[in-house]
Order: structure tokens, then C-alpha cells, then sequence
């Protein structure tokens, strides 16, 4: 189980490796997503730090969480440096938060600080595989990004002190890792995902860097094998604040679009549409690296993620 999830592996200098999962809850009031960072991505200070120079990823880790629904929403991406981190085979801490297999399940115990406005959020999330993957694709023609859907389906279980929230849901969970910087070879991405019973159904568009778009579209069934399907058509779910353009797939209708992170470079949505006869949820991103790297955003960025040395 440890081994689809290896926490302790290694990450290249300017390099990185995140684990994300999200989830709704059964009665479709609550949703969350988290990431755990080795070589932050999306911080300013890594960026600045590759400008200079070879830079140790470690040096920038994070625990992002999203929480949304009836409670409101809740933001957290304190980035923390070497010393707050403590990573094995099967854990993952970064200062009072932590990701760690426990007897198959993917346990998550958070207690962090809200930004802008702060106030904390602490609980518990447990994530256990339905269906387990191990898929290992890669995102580019080099090779140097790649993608795993570890759990494409699982059952969630999320209990919180702060806010006062307790559900159950399904939910999803991968990893990706490269060996250079996301600007360094795309230009922007579109990914979402959805669960169909046992079976999850995935999209992955990526404008690269010299502006070739290459996609594709994935069915993943209980055994854990990935089918490539047809992509479905292209769409548009409209902008919001900050006008990112939001291109998904869809090929039925799309209903109650639900805008869960408005950012200057990246958006998070859920958005509701039917696959195989049957209404399904779906969680959406789309990224622009074009807008990640605009030295405006870059200096704005601090104040949704501030960092303790």
C-alpha cells in the first residue's frame, strides 16, 4: 500500500511531488481538497529561490486545504521550511499536520491557520481506497512530469473540531512529482474528475510550453486498469473574479457550476452533468502558468501563503 504512496521519495533540486485528494460529501453539502507539498509549486519564495539558482525543494513544503460548503470556505497554505519537515516511506508531517498510511487507510490530521483572516482548522480525514492505481503516466513528451491516480475512488470520512463539521462522502487521491519547475514545459492545464460507482472517469488537457495541446481522457475501472476513452467536446464553465478562463469537457449539459477557488492563476470548480445515463459530480482545475509567472501575481501571492522559516 506505502509504496503507491511513497512519501519518503526523493525530489530533484527545483523539482517537486504533491499529494492531493478531494471529496464530496453523500449529501453534496460539504467539499474539500488538500495537497501536500515537497517543492511547493505555486510558492513565490520557491519561485524566487529557482531564479537564483538550483534550489532544495524541501525548503518548501505545505499543507494547502480547502474546505467548502454550508460552514463556509476555508483556506490554508502555510509554507513551512526544512526544519518543520519529517517524511518516511508511509508519512508525511509537515509542523502540526501530517498525511500517513495506517492499516490501508489514508489518514490526514490537520491544524492550521486560515489566511487572509485567521482562525484555525483542525480535524481528521480518512481516506480509504475503493479502487487503487498503479498507473504511472507521464504529463510531458521528455518525461519529466508525472501523474499517478492512486485511489481514483475511495470512501471518506472527515470529523473536524474547528470548524465543528463531521461527514462522510467519496472521494479521490493522486500524486504527481517532476524534475523541473511546471512553467519550465506548460503553459496551462485542465484536469477534472468524477466517480461513477467503482469506476472513475478522468481528463487531462495541457497546453506545453512550445504550444502543442495534448489530452486525453481516461475511464478507471474497480481492478484499477486505465481505459483511454474519447475526449469528451470542449466547453467553457464562464469566469469569475479574477476572469481565468475555465475551459472543461463535458458532453451532456453542464448544471450548477460551483466556483470553490478563484485565483489569479489557477480555479478550482465543481460543476454537475450526466455520463453513462447517470448525473454525476464533478471536480474541475484549470491552471495558467502564463498568469503564475506574471511578476504582479508573483508579488500578491505572500498574502495567501505566508511562511514560517
Amino acid at each position: 500500500m506505502s509504496a503507491l504512496t511513497d512519501f519518503s521519495a526523493p525530489v530533484p533540486a527545483n523539482g517537486y511531488r504533491w499529494w492531493y485528494l478531494d471529496a464530496l460529501s453523500d449529501d453534496g453539502r460539504y467539499g474539500l481538497a488538500i495537497i501536500g507539498f515537497v517543492g511547493s509549486v505555486f510558492s513565490p519564495y520557491y519561485f524566487s529561490a529557482r531564479k537564483k539558482g538550483p534550489a532544495n525543494p524541501e525548503d518548501f513544503c505545505s499543507l494547502n486545504v480547502g474546505l467548502y460548503g454550508a460552514t463556509g470556505h476555508k483556506w490554508c497554505m502555510t509554507e513551512r521550511a526544512k526544519r518543520h519537515l519529517d517524511r518516511g516511506a508511509t508519512h508525511f508531517r509537515i509542523g502540526p499536520s501530517s498525511m500517513a498510511w495506517e492499516k490501508g487507510t489514508l489518514v490526514i490530521r490537520i491544524d492550521e491557520i486560515t489566511v487572509p483572516f485567521p482562525s484555525r482548522v483542525r480535524g481528521e480525514i480518512r481516506l480509504t481506497p475503493r479502487v487503487m492505481s498503479q498507473e504511472d503516466i507521464a504529463l510531458d513528451p521528455n518525461a519529466h512530469h508525472h501523474w499517478r491516480p492512486v485511489a481514483p475512488v475511495a470512501d471518506i470520512e472527515a470529523r473536524f473540531d474547528h470548524p465543528h463539521i463531521s461527514w462522510r462522502g467519496t472521494g479521490y487521491h493522486d500524486m504527481n512529482w517532476g524534475a523541473r519547475p511546471l512553467e519550465d514545459d506548460f503553459s496551462s492545464w485542465v484536469w477534472s474528475r468524477t466517480a461513477l460507482g467503482d469506476h472513475a472517469h478522468i481528463v487531462y488537457d495541457r497546453i506545453l510550453r512550445d504550444g502543442s495541446q495534448s489530452g486525453f481522457a481516461l475511464r478507471i475501472g474497480p481492478d484499477g486498469k486505465t481505459h483511454s476513452i474519447p475526449i469528451p467536446k470542449k466547453i467553457e464553465l464562464g469566469t469569475a473574479f479574477w476572469r481565468m478562463k475555465r475551459p472543461a469537457h463535458a458532453d451532456h449539459s453542464v448544471e450548477k457550476i460551483t466556483t470553490l477557488e478563484d485565483a489569479p492563476f489557477y480555479t478550482r470548480s465543481l460543476f454537475h452533468t450526466e455520463i453513462d445515463e447517470e448525473k454525476v459530480a464533478v471536480f474541475h482545475e484549470s491552471l495558467s502558468l502564463e498568469r503564475f509567472t506574471n511578476p504582479v501575481i508573483q508579488k500578491m501571492l505572500p498574502f495567501k501563503m505566508p511562511r514560517r522559516r
